[in-house]
Formats: C-alpha cells, sequence, structure tokens
C-alpha cells in the first residue's frame, strides 16, 4: 500500500516538473515583451492576480499560507530567469527590511544590503539596484520619519507595500540580563519594546544603530552587550537568544514600501499614498480634504512632516483608497492641486489580502 501510494506521488510530481518548466518557458517570454516595451520585471498587479487566483482555485487540505509561500518562490524563479534583478534594503541579512524583501520577492533574487534608508534610495535611483525595500510606519511607534523625508524630494514610486508581523528578541553573549550594560537597536525598535525594557534591564544603556543586524554584530563582539533583532539575525550571528518575543505589543506590524522608477497599473484594489503643502491661512488643511469627501474616496492614513525649508511650514502625507488612474481619484487630485502648495502623488499600489 504504501509503495503504491508514493508511486503515485512519482507520477504527479513528474509532472509538476514538466509544468513548472512549461511555466518559466512562458514567463521567459513574457520577460522579453516586458523588456520590449520598457515595463518594469516585477509586476505588482500581476503577483496581486496570480496569489488571488490560486486563493480561489484551492479546496484544500493545504492552506493559501502554503501556497502563497510555494508560489512565492516559483513566481521568484521566473523573475530570475527573466532579468537578474538586484533589491536594495536597510541593513544586513537577517534585518527585517531583509526579512520584508525576501517575502516579497524570494530567494531568486539578488539582494543589496544597505546602511541606510537613503542608500537604499540612491541604490535604485542611480540605477545600481531595480528596487528598494524601505519601512515606512509601525503599528506601535508610528512613522519612519526618514523614509517620509526622503520621499519628498526622490523622483522614485511606491510600487508595493508589504505588511509584516514584528518580533523582537534580546539576543547576548551574556545569559543573565542583570550583567547587560548596554543593548544596540535601531531607535524605533527601542520605542517598540519601551516597558519591557524598563522592567527588566531598567539599568542598561541605549544606544541606537541604522538596523538590527548591525546591533547584533556589535553585540557579538563585545562583553555586556546586548543587541534587540530577529531570530534569523540570531543565527546568522551566532548570538545566543536570551528572551524572545520583548516587544510590548502581540500584534506589532511594520508596513514597509517598495520603490521603483515607474509606476504600476490598477488591479481594482489599491491605495494610494501623496504628499501636498498647504497654504498658510485659517481652515487650510480642512478644505484640502474636502475633495476626498465629494468624490467619496476614503482616507486610512495622515501624517504631517515639517518642510525644513521655511519654519512652521508642513507637508502632509496622505493613504488613501483608489489608484491614481480612477475617476474619482483623478478628479479629486485635479481639485487638490489647485488648492494646495504643492502636491506629488508617491504611486499606487496593489493591497494585497
Amino acid at each position: 500500500m504504501l509503495n503504491s501510494l508514493r508511486k503515485k506521488i512519482d507520477i504527479i510530481d513528474s509532472r509538476m516538473v514538466a509544468l513548472l518548466n512549461q511555466r518559466a518557458r512562458l514567463s521567459l517570454a513574457i520577460g522579453k515583451e516586458k523588456i520590449k516595451n520598457s515595463k518594469g520585471i516585477y509586476s505588482p498587479h500581476r503577483e496581486k492576480q496570480v496569489l488571488q487566483r490560486i486563493r480561489d482555485l484551492n479546496k484544500g487540505p493545504m492552506s493559501y499560507e502554503d501556497f502563497e509561500s510555494i508560489y512565492r518562490e516559483i513566481m521568484s524563479s521566473s523573475l530570475a530567469l527573466e532579468k537578474s534583478l538586484r533589491i536594495a534594503y536597510l541593513g544586513t541579512e537577517g534585518s527585517h527590511t531583509h526579512l520584508a524583501a525576501n517575502k516579497k520577492f524570494g530567494s531568486r533574487v539578488t539582494y543589496i544590503p544597505c546602511e541606510s534608508i537613503p542608500e537604499v534610495f540612491q541604490k535604485v535611483e542611480y540605477g545600481d539596484c531595480d528596487y528598494g525595500v524601505v519601512p515606512i510606519e509601525n503599528s506601535i511607534e508610528g512613522a519612519v520619519t526618514t523614509t517620509f523625508d526622503l520621499l519628498v524630494d526622490s523622483e522614485l514610486k511606491a510600487c508595493a507595500q508589504i505588511l509584516m508581523k514584528i518580533s523582537h528578541n534580546l539576543l547576548s553573549r551574556t545569559r543573565d540580563i542583570r550583567d547587560i550594560r548596554r543593548i544596540y537597536s535601531n531607535p524605533q525598535v527601542f520605542g517598540q519594546c519601551r516597558n519591557w525594557l524598563l522592567e527588566n534591564a531598567p539599568r542598561a544603556g541605549h544606544i541606537g544603530v541604522a538596523s538590527t543586524t548591525e546591533a547584533a554584530r556589535r553585540a557579538k563582539k563585545e562583553k555586556g552587550a546586548a543587541a534587540i533583532a530577529s531570530s534569523l539575525a540570531a543565527k546568522i550571528y551566532g548570538i545566543p537568544t536570551v528572551r524572545t518575543n520583548i516587544q510590548d505589543i502581540a500584534h506589532n506590524t511594520t508596513r514597509f514600501l517598495v520603490l521603483a522608477t515607474h509606476d504600476v497599473p490598477p488591479t481594482g484594489r489599491d491605495r494610494t499614498t501623496i504628499l501636498f503643502s498647504i497654504k498658510d491661512k485659517v481652515g487650510a488643511l480642512h478644505a484640502m480634504l474636502t475633495p476626498f469627501v465629494k468624490n467619496k474616496i476614503n482616507l486610512t492614513k495622515i501624517e504631517s512632516r515639517p518642510a525644513k525649508k521655511k519654519a512652521w511650514d508642513y507637508y502632509f502625507f496622505v493613504d488613501f483608497e483608489g489608484h491614481r488612474m480612477d475617476k474619482n481619484v483623478q478628479k479629486a487630485l485635479g481639485q487638490l492641486e489647485g488648492m494646495c502648495k504643492y502636491l506629488k502623488v508617491i504611486g499606487s499600489y496593489p493591497v494585497m489580502d
């Protein structure tokens, strides 16, 4: 009986290999057409269509998450066949941004580590990388201000977003937390673990670094030092995990943006990010929001940042449901443009289920 079942699996495997290679040949043909028409190799709108179709086709017993993981690698292999993609990300291997990038692009592309968020922007702007992945906000600590500030002047477009649950761990060669004198991590991470640190390591100093993997690298070298980083960073740098899941709130999620030099077409369920500056008069911000109400557009986020060019002058970043090519969105943006000093569409991108 067992051998009979295994033979059936072998037959299915043979069919799957043949079909996957057939799919790969079609992906190669599609890639040539994309390059011929100067379109980006990575297509977030098509990715959404494929994953949604797989979800609809699946009748079990395998879960949708299982299929998503499998198809992530299938699509990653297809991208690698079409073009040798280079993805810039913040930190080094094992950083949260690296994990987010891998979740989006899979393991078959080339990942380029960057020491800072500005470097990620530069890699894509100068053509050294095809895409860049940067954090933009966290559900606990809010906006990643460096990313917001760089989006003001950059010509790059947001072409996709990644939502990732974040788990923070205390890594150290010093086993007793009471003997830890300094802790390295990204400043945002300290905010996400503030209460745990006050209760469990109140005497340890906090030293901010660019990424959690840089924190792990430093902590490994120093006696009495620790890092707050991912479990993958612990494996990569060979540092013991002293405590797991030390974030203050269990549902800790970070949103990342995928940066590109081009826009992506609508999918029917999209989000758009814009920024604008307002004229200095009473009721100006209220007036700016009126076009969205009139055109029945749902705002999902509004964030303000100092313009840094004039005291008390601000940029407002707004996320809303819809694509910049939707008729009601075009109408609202047209009305808004005539009311504000400066308006910029950062990008429209699919909302993944």
